[in-house]
């Protein structure tokens, strides 16, 4: 299957492409983008690896499925189109970065400056139909991110992990948490931020400071 990801991941990747469970996802996703309306843009699906090589990646920021409303998905976990309404889970996080470093809240939801910085924006299911949640679930995505999760925790040394929810938290359990750092908290989804434990975690600050003691360089969030 030929993809637009960085060349790092295509190659540590090429055999779960292979696979008999990846053959059949591609059939899938390919009947679904010919159906009905499904997201993100076919282009964007691999967004996140093209953006973020295995060689760079540092942080991995785990979400579960791409936002399903017009011109929101664009391949990144939790990030929207540049003139996209933030959703409320951005809102939350932006405000937590706002409490934990000083850094205000910008106008534009997309998060390419994260990936690019080395922030593997991950969600679990990587494609979505219309206006349905969860559409997408149990074809296959799930495996391949989980080997996608596995091959970093395996291959790397010092990466943070951002668990956010019991979704992603289940979903970390391969990682080495003797080899990297794994940052837990609720989600910020307004339903879970706001019974307590997603305010105040610190995450981001707590990534930077994890990067710097390994000689890396921080993250402007």
């Amino acid at each position: 299957m030929n993809v637009k990801i960085a060349e790092s991941w295509k190659t540590r990747l090429a055999d779960e492409f292979e696979k008999p469970y990846f053959t059949n996802l591609v059939t899938f996703v390919k009947n679904e983008y010919a159906n009905h309306v499904v997201y993100p843009p076919g282009k964007l699906i691999f967004n996140a690896f093209d953006k973020c090589s295995f060689d760079d990646t540092k942080v991995v920021i785990l979400g579960q499925d791409p936002y399903h409303g017009p011109r929101q998905a664009m391949g990144l976990s939790f990030s929207v189109n540049d003139g996209v309404a933030l959703p409320p889970s951005l809102v939350n996080i932006f405000k937590e970065i706002k409490d934990d470093l000083g850094i205000d809240m910008p106008t534009s939801g997309n998060l390419e400056r994260w990936a690019t910085q080395g922030v593997l924006l991950l969600n679990a299911t990587l494609t979505v139909r219309a206006s349905t949640a969860g559409s997408h679930q149990k074809q296959g995505w799930e495996q391949f991110t989980d080997a996608v999760i596995k091959r970093i925790s395996d291959e790397k040394e010092g990466v943070v992990f951002m668990l956010w929810g019991k979704y992603a938290q289940d979903k970390g359990a391969v990682i080495n948490t003797q080899k990297h750092l794994v940052l837990k908290s609720k989600h910020p989804s307004p339903m879970s931020a706001n019974q307590g434990g997603w305010f105040g975690n610190k995450h981001f600050s707590q990534a930077n400071v994890y990067l710097e003691k390994n000689g890396q360089k921080t993250i402007e969030w």
